[in-house]
């Protein structure tokens, strides 16, 4: 019995958080007025180039951000002034919840709704309440040369992402932010998860070019360059970066 109102219990949590969801994301694809988007760093572990790089982050860091997502929707004839605002907090102590390392359905849904319980309680930014809260983890590249998976989470308006605290990495950080900040906007992954290969013809930035290879840009959401059948390289910037048709369907640039 008990068993049965615990399930019958969090049912009715899920219903409500979809239902509070589906309405705070059709208001952030509407492009109607700015979206505020709160980065909050935090620092992945005890490295003391890690503390220098968090000190020495603000707003205008990442500000390309924002300056890249206005070009994109102006590109689109959505005439939105100042479409996204970033605005960096003071570095966080707390740790987030990490995902589980091989999560089954009940145990992703369970870590969301701890990880969006951790959120709320540790948001402070200073100005107009965020609508998309952006938790990054920064590693010292000496420390850790590869980064885990980050994750984009359009259901809960958050991101946990995983970033180098290197200032010869920042901008391909913007890149990461950028893609896992889409995700939060509706956007779904546009390559192989097997060999994280663009795919063709949805993550190719100009999926008609002759030839088609190799590429010069990224799209976004497919998240390299191609440049071979079998080859494709991470953009260095956002200027190597673009938002293709479907990607700008899924979060509202087009019509469903």
């Amino acid at each position: 019995m008990f068993r049965k109102f615990r399930i019958l219990l969090l049912l009715l949590v899920l219903a409500t958080v979809a239902l509070t969801t589906w309405r705070a994301g059709a208001r952030l694809t509407a492009w109607e007025h700015s979206v505020h988007v709160a980065l909050y760093p935090i620092a992945a572990d005890d490295s003391p180039a890690t503390a220098r790089y968090l000190s020495q982050l603000d707003a205008d860091s990442l500000g390309e951000i924002g300056h890249w997502i206005e070009g994109e929707i102006r590109r689109y004839g959505k005439p939105v002034l100042q479409p996204v605002v970033v605005r960096v907090a003071r570095p966080l102590s707390s740790q987030p919840p990490l995902p589980p390392q091989r999560p089954g359905a009940f145990d992703a849904i369970l870590w969301s709704l701890k990880l969006r319980w951790w959120s709320a309680q540790n948001d402070a930014i200073d100005g107009p309440k965020p609508q998309v809260r952006l938790f990054v983890l920064y590693h010292d590249p000496e420390r850790n040369p590869a980064l885990p998976h980050s994750t984009g989470l359009s259901k809960g308006q958050l991101g946990l992402i995983h970033a180098f605290a290197s200032r010869p990495q920042h901008r391909q950080n913007a890149v990461i932010i950028g893609h896992e900040l889409l995700h939060v906007f509706g956007a779904s992954d546009k390559y192989d998860p097997a060999t994280a290969q663009p795919l063709h013809p949805q993550g190719y930035a100009e999926p008609a070019r002759s030839p088609l290879l190799p590429q010069e840009l990224a799209e976004i959401m497919g998240g390299r360059i191609p440049l071979a059948a079998d080859h494709s390289e991470i953009p260095a910037s956002l200027a190597e970066t673009l938002i293709g048709p479907e990607t700008a369907r899924e979060i509202g640039l087009l019509g469903r």
